[in-house]
């Protein structure tokens, strides 16, 4: 696995800053609180002080691929540690979720304040849909105490803590408990991006054998001129440049100066 540094948030510095704090924690056993804040945020039920209305928090499409350029050009589901081959697979993702932040604070804000949270990539990524919706076990607008990703926890806590600070959003106190719980596991608060294996393409028309369906469907998306190779005006017209060793692209193109990165 690798951990991306420099993703633009203070997220370690906040999280290690929490659990410094004395006597503000919250205890384990599920005993009375001993403070009304925790790690700087003020612990209070969510609470609808004005009508929810999900036309209030727009924000444009064209912050997905400001999200896909914030993890190093990879299309990736940090919640799942998957990677798809397309935006099209994928839903924008609100961390703090838009009517869950309303509830907690920004009924009181005014439009400026929630068109900002709404597009503010320090809440952004991306997932899959069976993930980000309301189906299944899909995150919704559920909170912390009701919802963790399979991957990546620790960083999906210390954005929570990182939003609602910015915002200065209220925790309840069970996604306190929650949070705490996560963290106090934690060596680091970096994103993880999972291995990807991928397969180069052989080069040879005599000799190549039968593609795996991955193969097909990344030349699929990319390959517009059907050569099997990839190349970086192809990536860029799918918004997916610079293209990344890691990213299912990468194979299927010419790095020229052998730096792991193709058409920065």
């Amino acid at each position: 696995m690798s951990r991306a540094h420099g993703f633009p948030c203070r997220t370690a510095a906040i999280v290690l800053a929490v659990l410094a704090l004395t006597g503000v924690g919250i205890a384990q056993s599920g005993q009375a609180l001993g403070a009304e804040t925790w790690g700087g945020l003020v612990i209070a039920p969510e609470h609808r002080c004005a009508p929810y209305d999900r036309d209030d928090y727009p924000y444009s499409s064209s912050v997905e691929a400001e999200i896909v350029a914030a993890m190093g050009g990879r299309i990736y589901g940090p919640y799942t540690g998957r990677y798809y081959l397309s935006t099209r697979r994928t839903d924008i993702e609100h961390i703090v979720a838009v009517s869950e932040g309303h509830d907690s604070g920004l009924c009181a804000a005014d439009q400026t304040v929630r068109r900002r949270f709404a597009s503010d990539l320090l809440n952004l990524t991306l997932a899959a849909p069976e993930v980000n919706r309301c189906s299944g076990a899909g995150k919704c607008a559920h909170d912390a105490a009701d919802w963790l990703p399979a991957v990546n926890k620790c960083w999906f806590a210390s954005r929570v803590i990182a939003v609602k600070l910015k915002y200065s959003l209220t925790v309840d106190r069970d996604e306190a408990f929650a949070l705490q719980r996560v963290l106090s596991d934690c060596t680091s608060t970096d994103i993880i991006f999972t291995n990807l294996e991928a397969s180069a393409p052989t080069t040879s028309p005599a000799t190549e054998p039968a593609r795996s369906a991955s193969a097909s469907d990344v030349l699929a998306l990319y390959d517009d001129n059907r050569n099997g190779r990839i190349t970086c005006a192809e990536a860029r017209s799918h918004g997916i440049a610079p293209v990344p060793r890691d990213h299912p692209a990468y194979p299927f193109m010419r790095d020229g100066d052998g730096d792991g990165v193709v058409c920065e």
